[in-house]
């Protein structure tokens, strides 16, 4: 099954459990994809007789290990895209992830590999978000959900959820940066010494453990 809506499926169906343990459900994967979940449930019966997924009607959607397989690598090129848009072009953090949606679909093996390579083998996407290697394998440290972090709690900013465009430009406008070093407060956090209302942007942004 090679087609671009299949490798949507699989990257979104490995992204929704990559910063949180809780399975996807064909009604969520619907929601996410902004799709039918009618054709949603068709897709996912085809991935799964492409030996890609694993499910059973009305429960959680899981990747097998081909399926997973090709999720890293999908995501490896979408993340790959996003952190060069950010380096070359001058994006702004906000506004790379509907581009690499085009261009993942798009580009040469060839040329991934020499993007890769001209940025210096990066470990991690503008957003924190872990970039697979060549062979799939991710680097990621332990991690806690700033909305479940304790008062009091320090820890650096390892990943901002690149879904909402807004959202990052209110956590760029307050100060918040991937590598930054918080200490949770009852209110938001402390950022160089300045304390920050993050409000609901505390469920978007994870800190290190």
């Amino acid at each position: 099954m090679a087609s671009p809506a299949a490798d949507d499926y699989l990257k979104t169906v490995y992204a929704h459990t990559e910063w949180q343990d809780a399975p996807i459900t064909p009604s969520v994967l619907a929601a996410k994809l902004g799709i039918a979940p009618s054709s949603v449930t068709e897709m996912v019966k085809k991935l799964a007789a492409a030996g890609l997924v694993s499910h059973v009607p009305y429960g959680a959607v899981r990747l097998t290990d081909a399926g997973a397989e090709r999720a890293l690598a999908i995501i490896r090129r979408h993340r790959l895209i996003e952190t060069w848009l950010v380096r070359e072009f001058d994006y702004g953090w906000d506004e790379v992830h509907d581009e690499a949606e085009v261009l993942e679909h798009t580009i040469s093996d060839r040329l991934l590999e020499g993007i890769d390579a001209r940025l210096g083998r990066p470990r991690f996407d503008p957003h924190g978000d872990a970039i697979p290697d060549s062979a799939g394998q991710v680097d990621r440290e332990p991690f806690v959900l700033l909305a479940a972090a304790a008062v009091g709690h320090v820890g650096r900013v390892l990943r901002v959820s690149d879904q909402d465009p807004e959202v990052l430009r209110v956590i760029e406008a307050a100060g918040v940066a991937v590598g930054a070093e918080v200490t949770v407060t009852a209110d938001g956090i402390v950022v160089d010494g300045a304390p920050v209302a993050v409000g609901d942007a505390a469920e978007v942004i994870w800190l290190s453990a």
